[in-house]
């Protein structure tokens, strides 16, 4: 059997392909396929404007800065996410408030954020954890009571629907990656999605050193149309490159998911009802990409989560750790939130391979040495 790969991307010759006529069009940042990338992104989401930007962790920085949000303030955020998710928080110098998580979704419970709203409490940034919508409706409706901002981070669940509405539409700004692990990919990158024309014009100043006008706004103008800085700004750019594999992979997106589905649905077959093993929640009202498939040791399983991705390692079945549980890092341990259910999932939580180009064999040979370590 062909090794099998945790995680690939689904690249073709498409995406080959174009890679190589942005290369050879001479318009390798900030040109047409940025532009393009952008406008497609949004009309999937069903918003008005997308922000490219050089990864997820650029942006949600950009929009936390540009929104304002700095030292004095406070975040409330999943410590069951990656640690980017509250490093972009501490970056514009807020602290980040830990919020619980819902023990079968993996995302934040809307029952804990009222616990952890303060007179300095600024935004809610809550995750759709593994490809899984959050509850947006209930938060949002927690954020509005409270005058909170919501900023939605959808890393993982670019492609997944809430209540039939594509994920990107429902908070006022949301915010994808564009990563290798992501449904969509471009190696790295990210994109910012909202129907705010002034703020999203104002992110586009701000990723490219404040610039008035970007250079493609400049292209085939007379010479003496200079820009100008109004606001310091950064460098947080993609690439044309990148963005022309984008565009291709956004053509590929019903195929992917359905890939995506199908492997999902295979390990739901083998898998269901094994005694030691809790299996992904699916509440009706949402339809996940399966960016991820995470299972659950049940307490009292015959092996530690560890001791069971050391057997599956050595059977030649790859595996990961579940979500981390930031706050447990290092950097967060002084915070000492007092996080039962993330602490919990932290520790029995792992991932099995999860990308298009596995195979029912694949599928079925993975699932069999995972029931045979486990007796």
């Amino acid at each position: 059997m062909t090794p099998i790969q945790f995680a690939l991307p689904y690249f073709g010759p498409e995406e080959a392909a174009a890679a190589a006529a942005a290369v050879q069009s001479g318009w390798v940042v900030g040109g047409p396929r940025l532009r393009e990338l952008e406008t497609a992104f949004a009309d999937h989401c069903g918003v008005s404007h997308g922000v490219g930007v050089s990864s997820w962790t650029t942006g949600a920085f950009l929009v936390l800065k540009t929104l304002g949000i700095g030292p004095g303030d406070e975040v409330l955020v999943p410590s069951l996410t990656f640690i980017a998710t509250v490093n972009a928080i501490v970056h514009v110098g807020a602290t980040p408030v830990f919020v619980d998580v819902h023990p079968g979704t993996y995302n934040i419970d809307p029952a804990d954020i009222p616990e952890k709203i303060t007179s300095r409490t600024r935004a809610i940034l809550p995750v759709d954890q593994l490809g899984l919508p959050c509850d947006i409706d209930e938060i949002s409706r927690i954020a509005s009571a409270n005058d909170l901002l919501l900023i939605a981070d959808a890393a993982c669940s670019f492609g997944s629907a809430f209540r039939g509405v594509a994920v990107g539409s429902q908070a006022t700004i949301t915010i994808f990656s564009l990563h290798a692990r992501k449904i969509i990919t471009t190696g790295e990158g990210g994109m910012i999605v909202t129907n705010d024309g002034d703020f999203a014009e104002r992110l586009r100043r701000q990723r490219h050193q404040g610039m008035s006008l970007s250079d493609y706004q400049r292209h085939g103008q007379l010479p003496t149309m200079f820009e100008t800085y109004p606001e310091v700004g950064y460098n947080f750019r993609i690439t044309d490159v990148q963005a022309a594999i984008g565009v291709a992979q956004l053509a590929r997106l019903p195929e992917m998911l359905r890939l995506r589905r199908e492997i999902a649905q295979h390990y739901l077959s083998r898998l269901d009802g094994h005694p030691d093993l809790i299996m992904p929640l699916v509440p009706d009202h949402v339809t996940p990409n399966w960016q991820s498939f995470q299972i659950r040791l049940r307490e009292g399983a015959r092996l530690t989560r560890n001791q069971l991705m050391e057997r599956l390692h050595e059977r030649g079945v790859p595996t990961r750790r579940g979500v981390m549980a930031s706050h447990m890092e290092p950097p967060y341990r002084s915070h000492c939130a007092i996080l039962p259910v993330t602490e919990l999932l932290a520790r029995q939580c792992l991932q099995l391979p999860m990308h298009p180009r596995l195979t029912a064999d694949q599928i079925d040979f993975i699932a069999d040495e995972l029931t045979d370590a486990l007796k």
